[in-house]
């Protein structure tokens, strides 16, 4: 295997994940991990890689996918994106921008407060417990972008275009993007940690109408509201 095909798969495996090459890319018959794994315990010699008949399919297409994905990664680039947004572009694949956007700003407007949220990041939780302080689960509605990845990835794609920073949490209150947890893009949108601290979270909350729901005591221990 040439240098540049060696790239490309090592693309494929920082950029990609399960959810974004399964399973459309498997080889019917074959789970994911099992290829990849017979794959790589295959003999290396020089720059060549061997693989079996039976194992190319899968190989050609996952490298196929790699050049798929650094192809919107580069277009992203071209058009100004920085490296996280090319990113997210990247793993988003190709989807109906009009259509993704339509729905996310649906999204933003179905509640006082929205939180477009990883389940396993730490900054979602972080920012889903301040919330529960606030005022209760009530307070904030939660849209899941990990569950699933190929309708949350192009929903985070298109979110990142529209507020200019593509890491989660995105956060939303009376429709206006307020940043994250702990960071932001503006002194109007710095992150609820920040709002908190300098006073207006609890104001631009009780503005939206985000406080009509939320419990008179504090609770201590939050339970997420998923869309």
């Amino acid at each position: 295997m040439k240098a540049s095909t060696t790239s490309l798969l090592g693309l494929a495996l920082l950029v990609g994940t399960s959810e974004a090459f399964a399973p459309s890319s498997a080889v019917p018959g074959h789970s994911t991990t099992e290829t990849t794994t017979s794959i790589f315990e295959s003999g290396l010699e020089g720059d060549a890689l061997a693989t079996t008949e039976e194992q190319a399919p899968f190989y050609e297409k996952y490298v196929e996918a790699a050049k798929f994905r650094y192809g919107l990664f580069q277009k992203a680039q071209d058009k100004g994106y920085d490296f996280k947004q090319a990113t997210a572009c990247a793993l988003a694949g190709e989807y109906d921008e009009a259509a993704v956007r339509a729905k996310v700003e649906d999204l933003i407007q179905s509640a006082p407060c929205v939180m477009f949220t990883w389940e396993s990041s730490p900054s979602c939780k972080k920012a889903i417990e301040a919330f529960g302080k606030v005022g209760g689960a009530n307070v904030v509605k939660i849209v899941r972008m990990d569950d699933p990845w190929d309708e949350g990835n192009p929903m985070r794609a298109e979110i990142g275009k529209m507020v200019g920073k593509s890491s989660v949490p995105m956060i939303f209150i009376g429709g206006d993007y307020v940043g994250g947890y702990d960071a932001g893009v503006s002194d109007d949108a710095p992150g609820i940690l920040d709002m908190a601290f300098k006073g207006t979270l609890l104001p631009k909350l009780e503005a939206a109408g985000a406080m009509e729901g939320a419990a008179k005591e504090p609770v201590e221990e939050p339970m997420a509201v998923e869309a």
